[in-house]
């Protein structure tokens, strides 16, 4: 939602200023001028989604501190600030000259910045900023809409597995990723597609509001075990590739001293160590949930669950979502 309506702005705004050219170079950066373009559509955006949710965040916090704890929030804004590093920062500018930049800005789309925002709760907080009327009118329409079902069946594992992965290997084919690199209007999609991609794929994994567990716990595991695969193979083809892999980068100038081959390689290795360190951390989290030593309610409420009885009460939640 925060790409797609920058994506929407930009196009009647920057497109203004670059009169649609699709150049060979970042839609940011102008290697023969010297300067960058502030993307105001982009900053908008971000600050827009921010201060929606602190119209959410505010009040909950003042009902319960327990609620949406401090953390939460501070998650969300740093994934929108990470969104902003990758998309419209300075970093952008070398985007189109590194492989390793490039690298760089598709794992905090991807891998660090969704997961960061959706540990945030957005959903939840976004609904409870919404006016009373409002939330009631959305809740008649989601009653005989199908969407409900339809963000059940988007949302399995093995859907957002796959869809990631196809998305992750398509745009790093030589053909659409030399499309992306020359055209403005396609590198917009790229971002796009990478940020969705990147929010299915840690649904399953975070399981924010108003999301239900689909299975065990335990197949989470897998699931993050399985999601290094398609980022091991293409990582260590371009590794261990005698070649350059995307002769785009030979016309772009060449910094701090990296060879193409030399950037490729250092790009890869970079993409193998952090989606292998991001995905351990989830995966320990998980891990030491499931070994810990469960309280007396819990071991009730699981007998309860595998026998058919009724569920015991449990403590009164601190705040709910009306």
């Amino acid at each position: 939602m925060l790409l797609a309506t920058w994506s929407w702005v930009r196009n009647r705004i920057d497109d203004r200023i670059h009169n649609d050219k699709d150049v060979g170079m970042s839609p940011h950066f102008n290697f023969g001028q010297g300067c960058r373009a502030f993307p105001v559509s982009l900053a908008l955006t971000l600050l827009f989604e921010a201060y929606r949710y602190l119209l959410g965040w505010v009040p909950l916090r003042l009902i319960s501190r327990s609620a949406i704890p401090a953390w939460r929030a501070a998650s969300f804004f740093l994934g929108l600030f990470l969104v902003w590093a990758a998309c419209g920062s300075s970093l952008a500018a070398y985007d189109h000259s590194l492989l390793t930049v490039h690298m760089i800005k598709h794992l905090l789309l991807m891998t660090v910045a969704p997961a960061l925002i959706l540990l945030g709760e957005p959903v939840r907080v976004f609904w409870i900023g919404m006016p009373l009327i409002a939330r009631r009118v959305f809740r008649r329409v989601l009653r005989r809409s199908p969407l409900p079902r339809f963000a059940r069946m988007v949302t399995r594992p093995a859907l957002c597995w796959t869809l990631a992965a196809m998305t992750l290997l398509a745009w790093h084919l030589p053909s659409l990723f030399t499309l992306g690199m020359r055209s403005e209007s396609w590198h917009v999609v790229e971002q796009i597609m990478f940020f969705a991609a990147g929010l299915l794929f840690w649904w399953p994994v975070i399981q924010p509001w108003p999301s239900a567990s689909t299975g065990p716990r335990w197949s989470i595991l897998l699931y993050l075990f399985l999601a290094t695969l398609p980022c091991d193979i293409l990582s260590g083809f371009l590794v261990f590739s005698d070649r350059v892999v995307y002769p785009v980068y030979f016309s772009a100038p060449r910094l701090f001293g990296f060879s193409v081959l030399e950037d490729q390689q250092c790009a890869a290795a970079l993409m193998w160590t952090c989606v292998t360190l991001v995905y351990l951390v989830p995966a320990a989290i998980i891990s030491t949930i499931l070994l810990a030593p469960r309280t007396s309610h819990e071991h009730d409420l699981q007998q309860s669950q595998f026998s058919g009885g009724p569920v015991p009460p449990s403590a009164p939640r601190s705040a709910e979502v009306v």
